[in-house]
């Protein structure tokens, strides 16, 4: 859902909306396993632009869950 990355790009921290998946905790552990091949491909695709390939940092992001809870609390 979104990225931040530091100042000087080494390190990017990467919010994701996990979907259509009973255990998100298990997709996110198997995204941080292949961060370094995610990384890679992340290196091959901007290669030219950018000097460091940042590091990359997988969170799940949870706003999307807390405001369908929120909207299912006013609704009843």
């Amino acid at each position: 859902t979104s990225v931040r990355i530091t100042s000087d790009l080494s390190l990017a921290r990467v919010n994701l909306s996990i979907f259509a998946t009973k255990d998100k905790e298990e997709a996110l552990v198997n995204i941080k396993k292949k961060s370094a091949e995610i990384r890679l491909l992340l290196g091959k695709r901007v290669r030219n632009q950018l000097r460091i390939v940042p590091s990359l940092t997988f969170y799940l992001d949870n706003s999307l869950d807390q405001i369908e809870r929120i909207e299912d609390l006013l609704k009843s």
